[in-house]
Formats: structure tokens, sequence, C-alpha cells
């Protein structure tokens, strides 16, 4: 099992180039930051109810934010979970994932979600009735940018003719893309275009399986599940989820400021220890 540190890498939490040493020297796989571009004024709540803490709109954007991580460190995957790809566009994206997997060395992993905020999607003028047809159209377009040298898509949603872009990623043919949601159709379009599941709520554990039979019934080899661990998590929950199936466990640290951030990584890092 790999272990993984998140954090939501705001203008007033610990810098991520303090961070991601201390992450890499705790003994952790990977750096995982979250994104939100903005959030309009009039949304007062999320989905899992109460009011939205201020580190979603003070958000650095996550390609810097992993691009100032991964120069700082030599083994640490530095990763996006998840990234709005539905709010960006597809070519400027495709872009930003093969940088900062060039500058990384190949060491980039490319979380990407649907997306549950109606208000922000609509700033981008991205629709919520067909956000995932979007997301499906440009990870496909997104692979044919980073495997040809002369790239075209023609989707319903993303059309663009032949494109010469670079860099190419250093991780072939690309870099992992794990697709995050626990909805109905999520284990379908994780076979479809995803490399990894990575849900972050629900009754996770039961779906493993169901996407180990689908992947296998599709041709396909098992799929990765990364999923995050709850503040309580004991050594024994770690070996349940290991035993279940799951191939990371992440753990998010506090947004504000270095102190709160280190406490708990030193908390995560003796939790990991004994299954490093």
């Amino acid at each position: 099992m790999k272990f993984g540190i998140a954090i939501f890498p705001t203008d007033y939490a610990i810098s991520m180039t303090e961070l991601a040493p201390a992450v890499e020297e705790r003994g952790f796989e990977s750096l995982w930051v979250a994104e939100h571009s903005h959030i309009p004024v009039t949304v007062t709540g999320h989905p899992a109810g109460g009011e939205l803490p201020q580190q979603y709109w003070h958000t650095l954007d996550p390609f810097v934010a992993l691009t100032a991580a991964a120069a700082v460190t030599k083994t640490l995957a530095v990763a996006t979970g998840v990234c709005l790809a539905i709010q960006r566009d597809t070519i400027h994206t495709a872009k930003s994932v093969a940088s900062v997997d060039h500058v990384s060395g190949g060491r980039f992993l490319f979380g990407i979600g649907g997306g549950w905020n109606r208000d922000e999607m609509a700033n981008h003028g991205t629709r919520y009735e067909t956000r995932w047809r979007l997301l499906r159209e440009q990870m496909e377009a997104m692979k044919a940018i980073w495997t040809h040298d002369e790239a075209e898509y023609h989707g319903e949603l993303v059309d663009f003719d032949p494109v010469r872009c670079w860099p190419k990623p250093v991780q072939r043919p690309h870099p992992p893309i794990l697709l995050g949601g626990n909805g109905p159709n999520t284990l379908k379009r994780v076979v479809r275009y995803a490399d990894g599941w990575m849900p972050n709520r629900g009754d996770i554990l039961p779906r493993v399986a169901e996407l180990q039979r689908m992947a296998a019934e599709a041709g396909r080899d098992p799929i990765p599940v990364t999923t995050y661990g709850a503040a309580n998590d004991g050594p024994a929950e770690v070996e349940h989820l290991r035993d279940a199936g799951i191939a990371r466990l992440i753990w998010y640290i506090p947004a504000d400021g270095r102190d709160a951030a280190l406490r708990r990584l030193e908390e995560v890092a003796e939790l990991i220890r004994p299954f490093r």
C-alpha cells in the first residue's frame, strides 16, 4: 500500500517548498493538492453540508503549487486531487500536465473529477448536466495530444483540427489518470478512460470488487484504488483497507499555517511507520 498527503495549497498554508520535502523525508509516496479556481459568493454550502471554509477560494493554481513541490524533491510523486478539468481549456490543461511531468522527471499523477459546484462551473461556461461527457472527451483529446506528434479530436464538446503540442509527458504513454467520485456511473467511466479510481466519500469497499470485475470483463488489468484516510484512522483500519484492495491512502493536513500542518504530518507519519 502507498501513502500520500493532501492539502488545500492556500496562500496562508505552509509553503509547498517546505511541505514537499517534509512529506518526502517522512516516507510518503505522494503529495496531492485540491483545486478550485474561485467560489461564487452566492454558494454557501457543499454536498457534505455546512458552510464552505475559506480554503476553497484561497487555493493556489494546482500546477504552480506542484511545480514548486517537484523542484525541491527527488522521488515524491506530485498529484492533483482533483483537477477540475471541466473548468479548464483542454489544450492548455494537456500542456500543463505534460509540463509538470517534464519538470518533475515523470512524477505527476493526474487526479480529475466532475465537480459539484454548479455556479463555479457556470462562470467557466461549463454546463453541469454535460460535465461528464465533457470530461470524457477532454481525457480522450488530451491522450491524443500526449501521444501523437500531430493530434486532432472531434467530439460534441471538444473539437480541434490537427495540432502540434510539446512537451510530451515523460511517463509513457501519459501520466496516470485517476478519476474521482462515487456515483452510480463512476466505475464505468473509470474502466472506459481512467487508470485508477479515487473516491472520496460513500460506501467504497463493496465497489472495489465490482470495479475489478468490470475491469476484467473489459480485458483490463486490476485498476488501483486510491482513497482518503479518516482523521482517527488507526493501524487496524489501515490493515482493513489494505486487505480490502485499497492501493493508496491519503490524509489531508490543515491548510491554516505551518505548525498545524507539521503536527498532523507527524501524526500520520507515525501511523504509517509500520507499513512502510
